[in-house]
This record gives structure tokens, C-alpha cells and sequence, in this order.
């Protein structure tokens, strides 16, 4: 029987939570407070002046072109590197839980790379598709594949979409495998003797079992999509060329340090975060209704 843990007074729970919530408060509740309050003003350059100006900052980047542009391009995006690197883990996942040779090493080392930064993820991806010095860059161009892609924008996009989704794949693996390692092995047992195949385990065994997890995965991926893709953008490609892969963490980043036009910045990263809050309340309304724990 499992003992209850009891406090004896309401002190020392509260003093447990309170250096999270010390965290939680000045690294978000007051960054977004701060936005929030900064999207309702018009603010000069240097700082000196401000002025209260309503919504109009909402309004202004509703009919900017561009920040229409950026939502387009973060949909593409972030669709992209979630289906892509859900789907490669979970294939990854499924071959490192078989009774394999090197089993050990091989998910050591598909744990490796969500240890590098983004940032250093993006410059390793560069070294190896530039055009000029990249590996892959180099041997495409010789096989006759014009590869470049400082100026061709499609090939910029699926760049980023790669190193992005490559970086995630690693803390998706470890979810999967988990998840995978949790089934107990009587159930796999038994659709094996009813006949079922291993791809037919799979789809009406394993991957129902796996639900919940995925579940968590794709709330994760499309965050991680969203906000944790900057240094990722910025070390590859700087949102061009020609703005191809300028999603909205990295607009957001242009018009406030780059443009220096502060209103607008706040105002895009209020609706980009009013966007993500949405987004993971409609998967929770919606898809989690056909997730069973």
C-alpha cells in the first residue's frame, strides 16, 4: 500500500513550488506581459517616446503582405518538420527496439544530436549542402542539380525544414522507444499467434498504444516549430533568400532588432503566441478525443 505524503503546514509546499514559479514568472509571464503592453504602443528607434496607439499595430501587420507571407511560410514549415521528424523517429524507433547487434550503441548515438544547439545544428547542415565547399552541395551540382540555395528559395526551405526536423528527431526517439518499450511484449505475442504480420502488429497493435505519446509529440513539435527553430533559421539562410524562410519568430526579429519598429514586433509575437495557445487547444479538444490512455 502506498503511503501519503502529508505536509503539516502550507508553508513548505509552497516554498517547493516557489522557485518554479519564480521561473515561470520572470522568463514568461513577464516577457509576455511586456509584449503585450508593447503592442498597444508606437515607440521611436532610440527610445525616448512612446505613444499609446490602440490596435493599429494589430491592423498594420494583418495588411502587411509580408507578415501574410511569413504565416504562409511557418505553416509549410512547421507542418513539415513535425510530420518529418515524427515520422523518422518513429521508424528509427521501431528498428532500435528489435533484438538488433549494437542495439546500445545505435541509440546512443541517435540521442547525440539533440545535445548540439540549433545554431551549430544549422552550420553543420551548411558545411554539408553550400554550394561551393558542401559536400552534398558539390555533388549535386556535379550530377547536373543546379544546388543553391542562397538563391533559389524553395531549396532554402527544404534546408531549414531538414536541419529543423534532424535536430528533433533525437527527443522524439527517446518517446517512441520508451513508449515502445512500455507495450508488454504477451500483447505482441498474441496478435503473433492470431496470425497478424508485423505490419498489421504495427497498425493495430503498436501504433494505437502509441497514441498518447504521439499525441504529446505533435503538441511538442509544433512549439518547438514555432519558437525554437530561430537559430536554426538565422545561422542558415536569414530568412531569405528573398524572404523564402522567414517564418514568424523570425519576423518578429526583423522588425524589432533589424527595423527597430517595436509596435509591430510586439504585436506579431502576441498573435504568434495567441496562434500556438490556439493551436494546442484545438489538439486538445479535438485530436486527443481519439487518443485512449
Amino acid at each position: 500500500m502506498r503511503k501519503k505524503v502529508i505536509f503539516n503546514g502550507i508553508a513548505l509546499p509552497y516554498l517547493l513550488l516557489l522557485p518554479q514559479l519564480v521561473i515561470t514568472a520572470v522568463f514568461f509571464f513577464w516577457p509576455a506581459g511586456q509584449a503585450i503592453y508593447g503592442s498597444f504602443l508606437r515607440e521611436d528607434a532610440f527610445g525616448l517616446s512612446r505613444e499609446f496607439v490602440g490596435l493599429e499595430n494589430f491592423r498594420d501587420i494583418l495588411a502587411d503582405p509580408n507578415y501574410l507571407h511569413a504565416v504562409w511560410n511557418t505553416a509549410i514549415f512547421s507542418t513539415s518538420v513535425a510530420v518529418l521528424s515524427l515520422g523518422a523517429a518513429l521508424l528509427l524507433a521501431v528498428q532500435a527496439d528489435k533484438a538488433i547487434r549494437g542495439a546500445n550503441a545505435y541509440k546512443t548515438l541517435l540521442i547525440w544530436p539533440y545535445a548540439v544547439a540549433p545554431a551549430v545544428a544549422a552550420v553543420l547542415w551548411l558545411f554539408m549542402f553550400h554550394p561551393q565547399i558542401g559536400l552534398f552541395g558539390r555533388f549535386m551540382n556535379g550530377i547536373g542539380i543546379r544546388w543553391d540555395y542562397k538563391v533559389n528559395g524553395d531549396q532554402a526551405m527544404l534546408l531549414v525544414i531538414l536541419a529543423a526536423a534532424w535536430k528533433q528527431v533525437s527527443y522524439n526517439f527517446i518517446f517512441f522507444l520508451a513508449g515502445l518499450q512500455s507495450i508488454p511484449k504477451a500483447v505482441l505475442e498474441a496478435a503473433a499467434i492470431d496470425g497478424a504480420r508485423p505490419m498489421r502488429r504495427f497498425w493495430t497493435v503498436i501504433f494505437p498504444l502509441l497514441a498518447p505519446t504521439g499525441f504529446f509529440l505533435l503538441v511538442v513539435n509544433i512549439v518547438y516549430a514555432f519558437f525554437d527553430t530561430f537559430g536554426t533559421i538565422h545561422a542558415l539562410t536569414q530568412g531569405g533568400p528573398g524572404k523564402a524562410t522567414e517564418t514568424l519568430i523570425y519576423k518578429v526579429y526583423v522588425d524589432g532588432v533589424q527595423n527597430l519598429n517595436f509596435g509591430a514586433s510586439a504585436a506579431q509575437s502576441v498573435v504568434l503566441m495567441a496562434i500556438v495557445i490556439l493551436l494546442t487547444a484545438v489538439q486538445f479538444r479535438f485530436i486527443e478525443r481519439k487518443v485512449h490512455y
